[in-house]
């Protein structure tokens, strides 16, 4: 199992500031593409996610900024499961120049498994598959 995934982005001009350059809150929302995607590659997008009920809330993000990213360049965004327990699991992301290669930025995003009534659900107890295939897609350092 892939235990990177990738993504990329094409950047669009209303994407960029007064100063030409990509507003920095847009990384917050290439992370939640990309981290879509990397569900619907492992079979587990949204949709299905919430047909069984579940929802992963985002708890906490933070994103470094390396480089900075212009109207036109294509952005590919690494994506890994950083952390898997029960009840939360742990992303990160790393933000590159398609045509540079050059790392531009760097984040995380944290999240937790709630039911349809908001409140924390174990995955294991609940969906134990979806468990085991985010516990599968797990992405340790010494793998790199």
């Amino acid at each position: 199992m892939d235990k990177i995934f990738s993504y990329q982005h094409r950047i669009q001009y209303y994407e960029t500031d007064g100063m030409r350059i990509v507003h920095h809150s847009n990384y917050i929302r290439w992370m939640e593409e990309a981290r879509t995607a990397m569900m619907e590659q492992l079979g587990y997008g949204y949709d299905r996610m919430e047909h069984d009920g579940i929802s992963i809330p985002v708890l906490s993000v933070s994103c470094d900024y390396k480089e900075m990213m212009h109207f036109g360049q294509t952005c590919r965004i690494e994506v890994r499961v950083t952390a898997v327990s029960q009840v939360r699991m742990a992303v990160a992301y790393e933000f590159y120049d398609v045509k540079t290669g050059h790392l531009c930025g760097i984040g995380t995003t944290s999240h937790c498994f709630v039911g349809q009534n908001g409140r924390p659900v174990s995955l294991k107890k609940k969906l134990p598959d979806i468990y085991e295939l985010f516990c599968s897609t797990l992405y340790t350092p010494d793998e790199a």
